[in-house]
């Protein structure tokens, strides 16, 4: 393996798995646990989910920055990183209207759907759109997100309100905030050395 699919790969996981921390999606896997009572089945519909939405956001970041080589388009998802770190920044909560999870289908089938539904346009299908584009990887780049995904997440299913109570979730909040800024800042200096 490449030292460059192996930084976006590990890149990838350790951005995911900070900025999904208090995430809505994880919220959304201890509301599952607590009603659905199937970790196991929860858990492969959170990986089914998260593989499908995030090679889906990997291929459009790809191909977005192939079809757009220009420098404008590099400073533009340098900017999209340092945008992320704000973002992260901000607490996430399930909305109300997210409607209360059916019981009356498989806990599987039940998570696959939910999990798909809410990480669209979720901040990590945003970067992994963003990693994609910087890494032209779609291979690591899913890979890492759906790992970092589950290792947020799979805690979650498993030890629910205990983590969230004794995580500090502004802590991971700005770990994961300052990831982005690295990632960001990184690519405006790769891009400042090409053009200087």
């Amino acid at each position: 393996m490449s030292s460059e699919i192996l930084g976006a790969f590990l890149s990838s996981t350790a951005v995911v798995a900070l900025a999904e921390i208090g995430d809505k999606t994880m919220l959304l896997a201890i509301v599952l646990a607590a009603r659905l009572r199937a970790p196991w089945a929860i858990l492969a519909g959170i990986l089914a989910a998260t593989l499908a939405n995030h090679a889906l956001a990997a291929l459009l970041g790809r191909e977005v920055a192939g079809l757009l080589e220009a420098p404008w388009f590099r400073v533009a998802v340098a900017l999209g990183f340092v945008a992320m770190a704000a973002w992260t920044l901000v607490p996430d909560k399930l909305d109300d209207d997210e409607n209360a999870v059916r019981t009356r289908s498989s806990a599987f089938l039940t998570t696959l759907v939910s999990f798909f539904l809410v990480e669209m346009g979720d901040k990590t299908q945003v970067a992994t759109i963003a990693l994609a584009a910087h890494y032209q990887s779609v291979l690591a780049v899913t890979a890492g997100t759906t790992l970092g995904m589950m290792l947020a997440n799979g805690p979650a299913v498993f030890l629910g309100e205990t983590i969230e109570k004794r995580l500090s979730m502004k802590l991971t909040r700005t770990l994961a905030a300052m990831l982005f800024l690295v990632l960001g800042l990184w690519q405006l200096a790769e891009i400042a050395g090409r053009l200087g």
